[in-house]
């Protein structure tokens, strides 16, 4: 059977109040992208404000492309999906098996707190399905609240871009939050491999990977989930 699966992007291309332009990470969509589209899944691109979404400049520099994102860019009809996002308010959870979001730093600032991300995120969870998310995006997380009213990542085994990886890209006094802390302060059980090295966590429907390498394993991980129901 098909699985359907929601991929929801980032609408914020300011990096602060520096003069520097943001978004999502190239490699984080790229790679889940075709994991997923490899194994059979339908995939729908949704963000907050519909369209084009931003890429991180820094993304699609000639030292951060892999395979996946000239795979990507030379893709007509992934370029088109791209180019006409959904808007996230039109998006139901009903119509998808599974989410997965891209990091980048955008995120940290639109999708950290957007009303109609936080609706999908409970939804899924409710209904017992998977929301994965890489990198800066489990910051998609700190928001959303159980039936019960609590965190939905208090006492859940989460990753996310470290404070480490934070200072080492020189963004750390830039960044609204810092996935490392904001995920500890909701009570999330939040562990880490080496900077940069590939780390996911699983903890029930809740998947989440550290960095841009670990994108690609973070939509297996997604994948594996959905196999085993």
């Amino acid at each position: 059977m098909t699985q359907n699966v929601l991929i929801v992007l980032t609408s914020h291309d300011q990096l602060g109040d520096t003069a520097n332009k943001t978004g999502f990470w190239l490699e984080e969509l790229a790679a889940p992208y075709y994991v997923l589209k490899d194994a059979g899944a339908s995939l729908t691109l949704a963000s907050p404000k519909g369209g084009q979404p931003p890429v991180d400049p820094s993304s699609d520099a000639e030292e951060s492309h892999t395979h996946a994102t000239r795979r990507f860019e030379a893709d007509a009809d992934a370029q088109a999906a791209l180019a006409s996002t959904n808007r996230l308010s039109e998006m139901n959870a009903d119509d998808f098996d599974a989410v997965f979001y891209p990091g980048g730093h955008g995120p940290l600032w639109d999708l950290a707190e957007d009303a109609d991300s936080i609706r999908l995120i409970e939804t899924f969870i409710a209904q017992g399905k998977p929301v994965a998310s890489v990198c800066h995006a489990p910051i998609v997380l700190i928001a959303a609240r159980t039936a019960a009213g609590e965190p939905l990542v208090k006492g859940r085994e989460v990753t996310g871009f470290t404070n480490g990886e934070e200072e080492a890209v020189g963004l750390t006094d830039v960044v609204p939050h810092r996935v490392e802390d904001a995920l500890q302060s909701c009570g999330g059980v939040y562990s880490k491999a080496d900077d940069f090295a590939p780390y996911v966590r699983v903890d029930g429907p809740l998947i989440t990977g550290q960095n841009p390498p670990s994108s690609a394993p973070t939509a297996h991980a997604l994948l594996e989930w959905l196999d085993a129901r």
